[in-house]
């Protein structure tokens, strides 16, 4: 015997798999019930596609009179902007009975105006099933819709003794293939990915979404998907490429600018990028975002607000240290994934995933909440969120 709590978690991994493909949408999944046995199931598979209410309402057809639906997000209603048919009224034509929402629509031209639409017309509607999963899931739009900036993921890679690299400098590779695999994900979730001039210069990396399976791999190691249906291979999403660069050192010939006519690159920079560089860069089809400097750096609050402009909802972080430093030590982070590898190097003069001057009182660290240690191969992953209290602007 199942139970609404089983059907609602159905929803949730029928939703994470649009991760990637739905944003800036949010993931939603809908599975109708009725008699305790699914009736037909949906999920919002990419952005501008049919909606997940309205793929189950299509597969059911008329075995949904009079059934249960379960959604992880409040349906759509007919709002300025909108593309697709309102939700709502498709649940109410095809005659369903009963509809578990596990959360609000934070969008202020929904938000409570799907669950008082199914209400007026009749149907009973049951809030707040497993609500704390369903925020989870869609955390990077929750953050968005709720202050309009983005969500920004810091990911970090060190050895059991806190080091990302040798003091040569050796850093490849740290993790295992299993944890490149889920920076890959990371990458896929995240609309855009942001580094340090340092990075590019001692890596030259290319910053794309290449080891990932069409499958979205779930913190907990294994694939969210496990034991369902194939749906058949797709291509992952490459984020936008974010270089963080004060003073536009970064070489034309770097594999970031000699691919940006293939993939959204930009340059943070201030006006301290010489009026040559600026133009090869263009000329390569590199964006130039001249933004106001805070101590000789690019003001990240600058940043953040150029960002929230340009609708860019997510930012995953990937080093180096300096970026790193910069964005904790003024309170930018929303969320630490921090894998650590089962190595020892030592050196006092090999690097931690963290640099900058660092904080002089313990009272000044940032506090981390909702802690979570599962696996990635031999891998640990830690995953917590910086509290509130902690976060002074973001």
């Amino acid at each position: 015997m199942l139970h609404p709590e089983d059907f609602m978690r159905r929803a949730l991994e029928l939703a994470e798999r649009g991760a990637g493909w739905a944003s800036p949408n949010p993931m939603v999944g809908a599975v109708i019930v009725k008699h305790n046995v699914i009736l037909s199931e949906g999920w919002h598979e990419e952005f501008g596609g049919p909606h997940a209410e309205f793929m189950a309402v299509q597969r059911a057809g008329a075995l949904a009179r009079n059934a249960d639906l379960y959604l992880n997000l409040e349906p759509c209603v007919a709002a300025p902007g909108k593309r697709n048919p309102p939700c709502a009224d498709e649940i109410i034509r095809a005659g369903i009975k009963r509809v578990f929402v596990a959360l609000r629509d934070p969008d202020p031209r929904i938000n409570g105006r799907g669950i008082e639409a199914l209400r007026r017309a009749g149907i009973e509607v049951i809030e707040g099933l497993l609500e704390r999963e369903a925020r989870k899931l869609n955390e990077i739009y929750l953050k968005f819709k709720t202050t309009g900036r983005p969500f920004i993921t810091l990911k970090m890679a060190m050895t059991a003794d806190g080091k990302i690299a040798t003091h040569t400098g050796d850093s490849r590779w740290i993790s295992s293939q299993r944890s490149l695999e889920f920076a890959h994900e990371l990458r896929h979730r995240h609309r855009a990915i942001l580094v340090g001039i340092g990075t590019v210069l001692a890596d030259d990396p290319q910053l794309t979404t290449r080891y990932f399976s069409p499958h979205p791999v779930g913190a907990n190691g294994r694939s969210p998907l496990h034991g369902t249906e194939d749906e058949g291979e797709r291509s992952p999403r490459n984020p936008i490429r974010i270089v963080l660069d004060s003073h536009g050192r970064i070489p034309v010939d770097a594999r970031v600018v000699r691919s940006s006519h293939q993939i959204r690159t930009i340059l943070a920079t201030t006006d301290a990028i010489s009026l040559d560089k600026e133009r090869a860069l263009q000329h390569a089809h590199v964006e130039i975002w001249k933004l106001p400097a805070c101590d000789g750096r690019v003001d990240l609050h600058a940043l953040i607000e150029k960002l929230s402009q340009e609708q860019i909802d997510s930012v995953l972080i990937e080093g180096g240290a300096e970026v790193s430093w910069s964005f904790i030590s003024q309170r930018l982070i929303d969320k630490i994934l921090l894998v650590i590898a089962p190595k020892i190097v030592g050196g006092r003069a090999a690097p931690g995933p963290i640099g900058g001057v660092g904080f002089a009182r313990l009272s000044e660290a940032i506090s981390l909440r909702e802690i979570t240690i599962s696996r990635l191969g031999n891998d640990i992953l830690y995953e917590a969120y910086v509290d509130e209290e902690s976060t002074a602007s973001s």
